[in-house]
């Protein structure tokens, strides 16, 4: 059954070292703040999943914090390379980080058998492609029903998996609008999982079935507003794609990103993103 917490005992609470944890959102929705808040809590040793590794992964990566990252798309959205990734990749700073590459069937498909309690996923997929070549985790079984060979790949089984929606009411029922991605099924996978919402409501008034995630299955919701900046949050805010074009270049540099890291994410707490997301109102 749900429980409401403040953001930083939600992360004390279900995210520890060493844990596989995964940050989803797809477009929007993407959970900046609760990535943040394992930032300033220094946690180390993890292995990240998501199918679409952008800004957060980064900074996680630049941090120190990640060992391992199982990804389908690494990149900034519009804008090129993850600076801090490559860094980690070409040159181990500021530790090597291992990389297992899937395509985005391959994810989607591993996280539904998670969520399904499956121990893999299997499907048409890599046909012809090279991936399967460096990556032990993308294999092949046959049908014993048609004969056909299909690929396989292990479930995605997170520890702990963290999104952001947009409501909450206060039985811990949750309501996401808008572009999904595996924010259900990364929920469903998890042993833990902690939803950061706009606002708490007495009533989603929405019809049942379009209520993404019953109480039942969330662990922690925690009241961020703005908690999905710079991604938007749709019927609440836009995509801030400034941010995007900034962090190209503060990420480029080890000491710029340092600096930003300190001033922006360890000084601050999670009420700056309702704060920027007031001032990005303004300037529309």
């Amino acid at each position: 059954m749900a429980k409401f917490q403040p953001l930083a005992d939600a992360v004390r609470d279900n995210l520890n070292d060493g844990d596989v944890v995964a940050f989803e959102g797809f477009t929007h929705l993407i959970p900046h703040a609760a990535a943040h808040e394992a930032i300033r809590q220094g946690r180390k040793g993890l292995t990240v999943i998501r199918m679409t590794p952008d800004l957060i992964y980064d900074q996680l990566i630049g941090m120190g914090m990640v060992k391992k990252m199982i990804f389908s798309y690494a990149g900034n959205p519009g804008v090129g390379l993850l600076r801090r990734m490559r860094d980690a990749v070409e040159n181990g700073w500021p530790q090597p980080l291992e990389l297992e590459e899937h395509s985005h069937a391959a994810m989607a498909n591993a996280y539904e058998a998670g969520a399904a309690g499956l121990p893999c996923a299997v499907f048409r997929g890599y046909r012809g492609a090279e991936l399967a070549q460096v990556n032990h985790n993308v294999r092949s079984v046959t049908c014993p029903f048609t004969g056909e060979v299909l690929a396989a790949v292990p479930a995605v089984r997170p520890d702990v998996a963290f999104i952001h929606a947009q409501k909450a009411d206060r039985k811990g029922n949750v309501l996401i609008e808008g572009i999904l991605g595996v924010q259900k099924e990364a929920v469903l996978a998890a042993k833990r999982s902690v939803v950061t919402v706009e606002e708490v409501v007495e009533d989603l008034d929405a019809h049942p079935n379009a209520c993404l995630l019953p109480n039942w299955t969330v662990g922690s919701i925690c009241q961020v507003p703005g908690g999905a900046h710079p991604s938007y949050a749709h019927g609440y805010y836009g995509r801030d794609n400034a941010y995007y074009i900034a962090w190209d270049k503060i990420a480029a540099d080890r000491e710029t990103f340092s600096s930003w890291m300190e001033e922006n994410v360890l000084n601050a707490g999670p009420e700056v993103f309702a704060d920027r997301v007031g001032k990005l109102r303004s300037a529309a």
